[in-house]
């Protein structure tokens, strides 16, 4: 989720020059510490994906889950890095899909695109689910699809608010996340230290067979959770190009996902000693689930209330980056124009669209209630790696890389292969794999219908006397490895 990314409003070319001008103002100004976009990326990254996502990652794969986490992070630091190298080099607006179609050509950027807007749409979905099943705690009666109507208009509102207001909500939402797991982790070790009374521990075990329960196969189908659990890495590439030194950007990266991942080990073996993990699915954030062992009024009740603070945070944040990217794909004609329409300084075609779609999603949550969060967090999660796979693959064709950046790229790709592959052999995710499937194939044959059409018009273009050429794929990585000798030679 692009969570700190402001949704430009220019819709034409010359209106695109001054917003660039405006925008690069701004960065001047706001230039931020490695260590600073570290902070930031903890607090943008963490949200429902860990809070509830987690729980299905453990009753799939067992204690022994804490591995999948271990290797997330490492698939999630190699797909950064060489975002981050892209970003420094050449900071463009739409991110990864820019270096797509600077890669590969237009086919590229738009299928990207739509794969990234079609993954932030299902985990918007996820997001509102999550947030319903975190309502129940308080209003049991109330069906979630009116819950989940409540927090979409409630995240319609703020978007509406325009950038400032957001950056404001997103400021205060992240300070509480991050409070939320340090407050679990600090009552877990004052329980676990006898401070405070929670009755009988789970022993850790003693035997290997005891932390993988289902095996390699459910070992390997968790990995999928355990990577939605890092779902928002993109906002790191977005906003390395704030740094005030954009070759750290990688150091960055490094200490984000070292905190992150050290956070969320901690975090996890608090909660499955406190509480068996077998008690643990997709229903009920297993966090929540191990503060009602302590005997302190109010702490579960409260703990909730940040984790809806969460969730509603990051849907905010996946409504800012659908928003952006519509306006951004159609911007390069890859949608429709009319998406561009701006009235009263708001994109609102892009609203109202991104309104429609998560009515779909609300909908789609009333056909299958039961299972709907684990289908499209499945999804959603797919869906991003879809997308993080073609990040590994673009930067193949943009950077110079060496012999152990080459190695590092091909790990990434087969650790993210793994945990795609992996959704297969589960009865729980195997339906959210034919989900992300389905909208791959229908991406896929608007990009080819499309592309059959940028090749009719190419030729008659061509015939006119275009250098179409100076435009191409190939001159243009040429154009970015250039720029990668001129930043090595100063």
């Amino acid at each position: 989720m692009l969570g700190g990314e402001s949704i430009s409003m220019g819709t034409t070319s010359q209106n695109n020059g001054a917003a660039s001008s405006e925008g690069n103002k701004e960065q001047t100004n706001t230039k931020l510490k490695w260590w600073q976009l570290s902070l930031l990326g903890v607090a943008f990254t963490i949200g429902t994906g860990f809070f509830l996502g987690s729980g299905l990652a453990i009753q799939i794969g067992g204690p022994g889950v804490l591995i999948c986490f271990l290797l997330a992070a490492v698939g999630t630091y190699l797909v950064f890095d060489v975002l981050a190298q892209m970003t420094s080099l050449d900071p463009l607006e739409g991110s990864f899909r820019s270096y797509a179609k600077k890669a590969f050509g237009r086919w590229a950027g738009f299928s990207s695109g739509w794969v990234y807007w079609s993954s932030e749409l299902l985990i918007m979905g996820s997001q509102l689910t999550a947030l319903s099943l975190f309502s129940k705690l308080w209003f049991p009666n109330v069906p979630m699809w009116l819950l989940a109507i409540v927090y979409a208009i409630l995240g319609l509102f703020i978007v509406w608010l325009g950038t400032k207001g957001f950056e404001r909500f997103e400021s205060m939402f992240a300070m509480i996340k991050v409070s939320a797991i340090i407050m679990f982790i600090a009552l877990a070790a004052c329980a676990l230290m006898g401070w405070l009374h929670v009755g009988q521990v789970q022993a850790i075990p003693n035997e290997v067979e005891n932390y993988f329960p289902h095996g390699a196969m459910g070992l390997w189908a968790s990995l999928l959770f355990a990577f939605y659990a890092f779902g928002g890495i993109e906002i790191m590439g977005i906003m390395a190009m704030r740094l005030q030194e954009p070759r750290q950007a990688p150091r960055a990266g490094k200490m984000m996902l070292v905190l992150l991942t050290v956070v969320y080990f901690i975090s996890l073996v608090f909660a499955m000693i406190l509480v068996s993990w077998k008690k643990f699915n997709g229903d009920q954030s297993p966090f929540l689930l191990a503060l009602k062992r302590f005997d302190i009024p109010y702490v579960p009740d409260l703990f909730n209330a940040t984790l809806i603070i969460a969730g509603f945070s990051t849907m905010t944040a996946s409504l800012f980056a659908i928003i952006k990217m519509l306006v951004i794909l159609a911007k390069d004609g890859d949608a429709p124009h009319f998406i561009t329409i701006v009235k009263l300084k708001r994109p609102v075609m892009a609203i109202v669209l991104t309104a429609a779609g998560m009515a779909l999603s609300i909908i789609f949550s009333l056909l299958m209630p039961g299972k709907v969060y684990e289908y499209i967090t499945t999804a959603a999660g797919l869906m991003l790696l879809y997308n993080w796979m073609f990040i590994l693959i673009t930067s193949g064709r943009l950077l110079k890389l060496t012999t152990f950046g080459k190695i590092k790229r091909y790990a990434g790709l087969l650790i993210l292969l793994g945990a795609v592959s992996g959704s297969v052999f589960h009865s729980l995710s195997r339906p959210g794999f034919f989900i992300s499937l389905g909208f791959v194939t229908v991406i896929g044959g608007l990009t080819l219908y499309m592309n059959s059409k940028w090749r009719l018009n190419s030729v008659g273009t061509n015939s006119t006397g275009s250098i179409i050429g100076a435009l191409s794929p190939k001159h243009q990585v040429n154009g970015f490895k250039s720029k990668i000798k001129s930043k090595a030679n100063k």
